[in-house]
């Protein structure tokens, strides 16, 4: 069976400025995004990783280098959501300006795309599906860490839930959070903690 750490990346300037959408935007952590990446580092230090990944995008990799100080394989498909036309704002902000996009991206994310232009869910969950995969075959049992996004983490959790991706919202994952979930031999999906403590 094989353990997998999902990791949403520390605290950012723009997470910090009411939720700003960051998207594909390459920012790093702020001091309070690095403290919260050496606390996942003393929670997680009894755990030996088998293997560490992250997105390429520098919040989402100095989390997981910090994390783990292991060598870390950045993988493309955990880039977070294309945005399009949302990014660099604030929900309150895009919503004022085209309020259509963030009603139809509600009702249906997997077909409608992110801000009009950006991702839609599908391609999402495909990508990031596809990357665990992979990953399963090179590890089928032990220990990986993945550090990843919040766009990205909840709509696959979703996905792979049965939940209508419409209901991803429901899913909170806090900055620098950790959950848990195990996929045996077969490739099932257990959730088994959510924003959890190690």
């Amino acid at each position: 069976m094989l353990n997998v750490y999902l990791l949403r990346h520390g605290q950012t300037a723009w997470n910090a400025d009411n939720n700003r959408y960051c998207g594909r935007t390459d920012i790093p952590l702020t001091a309070k995004g690095i403290s919260q990446a050496e606390a996942v580092r003393d929670q997680l230090k009894d755990i030996a990783f088998d293997g560490v990944y992250s997105s390429p995008l520098e919040r989402a990799f100095m989390t997981a280098n910090i994390a783990s100080g292991a060598y870390v394989s950045k993988d493309e498909r955990l880039i977070e959501a294309d945005f399009g036309a949302w990014e660099h704002k604030t929900k309150e902000e895009f919503i004022a300006e085209a309020p259509e996009h963030w009603h139809r991206w509600m009702e249906d994310p997997y077909r409608f795309r992110a801000g009009g232009t950006g991702e839609n869910g599908k391609e999402i969950v495909e990508r990031v599906d596809a990357f665990f995969l992979d990953i399963h075959r090179k590890h089928p049992t032990g220990n990986i860490l993945v550090a990843a996004h919040n766009g990205v983490n909840r709509l696959y959790l979703s996905y792979k839930l049965g939940m209508p991706l419409r209901n991803y919202r429901m899913l909170v994952q806090e900055n620098a959070s950790v959950t848990m979930f195990t996929l045996d031999t077969d490739g099932a999906f257990t959730l088994q903690h959510l924003n959890a403590k190690f």
